[in-house]
């Protein structure tokens, strides 16, 4: 049998060859999910490889009759409705490992930039002047990083962070103490992070419990010298309450690479907050990390394919 397997959102064409070597899978590329060509060619498709601006809803589900399985090229599955892919017997796979360095060296980029002025002072200089005393910035070495959330990206940002001289601390209750002592980390309490930690590194999924995480009374409790990074995702902050705290000086700065609504509103207050980095979500955009999700995410799409296997998919338990 040949499985039609449609790519889009220009994943990677080196990270798909596991697929398009095998005779029996027809990769077929498409990176416009808005065009008839994507239509045409979903009706046909058993497997649907995706990144993050194609949203599988029910709309899109109920065009591609042949669908059995999903492929998320990164980690993030917030653009893909599960359960109505469930409620289909459509498997969904994502490949949790493939960005972890980019995404790791991305928040190490964010934290650097903001702690010592990075970016304000490349305006600076562009503009004409030639002010150091306005960007001083401060050390990592001796200060504590809280990481929210350890799992395989914030346990790498722990490893950086401990080579730049920093006591890492961390909040994440899927975390044992004797995986804690392995990676060098001391969990804390929530709260004693947050009132402790001189930058707070979200490394958490999007949920129930943390959609919101942090808002005004958590920025309150922080440190007034502490920054905060988001790197995860968007929605776990709530962004006007982060722009306020930036205006009238409740922490000393952040950095954000993912936000609520992408791309960011052209009103967003956080484009005019100060002390605050903003990055277009960059997290797996480096050339190694494309082409490390889409291998992995290949070899699981042709794995359940071939071998029937989909004990690995995020949704294996609610498959009918």
């Amino acid at each position: 049998m040949n499985w039609v397997i449609l790519a889009t959102d220009k994943v990677s064409s080196k990270g798909l060859q596991p697929l398009r070597e095998d005779e029996r899978f027809d990769v077929r590329s498409v990176d416009d999910s808005a065009s008839a060509e994507f239509s045409s060619a979903l009706s046909e498709a058993h497997g649907l490889i995706v990144r993050s601006a194609t949203e599988v809803g029910l709309a899109l589900l109920d065009n591609a009759p042949k669908l059995q399985l999903i492929g998320r090229a990164g980690v993030g599955v917030d653009n893909i409705d599960i359960p109505a892919a469930s409620s289909r017997g459509i498997a969904v796979f994502n490949a949790p490992g493939g960005n972890t360095i980019a995404a790791a060296e991305l928040t190490m980029a964010l934290i650097l930039s903001v702690v010592r002025r990075v970016t304000a002072a490349d305006r600076s200089v562009r503009a004409g002047a030639w002010d150091r005393a306005s960007f001083q910035g401060v050390e990592l070495r001796g200060r504590t990083l809280g990481l929210i959330g350890a799992g395989r990206i914030g346990r790498e940002v722990a490893r950086m962070c401990e080579a730049f001289g920093m006591e890492v601390v961390a909040h994440d209750p899927y975390v044992s103490d004797a995986d804690a002592e392995d990676l060098g980390v001391r969990l804390v309490a929530l709260n004693d992070l947050i009132r402790t930690a001189d930058v707070i590194s979200l490394h958490v999924p999007l949920s129930d419990e943390t959609r919101h995480l942090v808002d005004a009374d958590v920025l309150d409790r922080m440190k007034k010298k502490a920054f905060l990074i988001n790197a995860s995702r968007g929605g776990v902050i709530v962004e006007d309450d982060l722009a306020v705290a930036l205006a009238e000086g409740v922490i000393s700065g952040a950095a954000l690479d993912v936000y609520e609504d992408e791309p960011l509103p052209a009103t967003s207050p956080l484009r005019s907050a100060p002390n605050l980095v903003l990055t277009p979500h960059l997290g797996a955009s480096t050339k190694e990390a494309q082409v490390t999700v889409a291998r992995e995410v290949a070899i699981e799409v042709r794995r359940a394919l071939v071998e029937g296997d989909v004990s690995s998919a995020l949704n294996a338990d609610d498959l009918v």
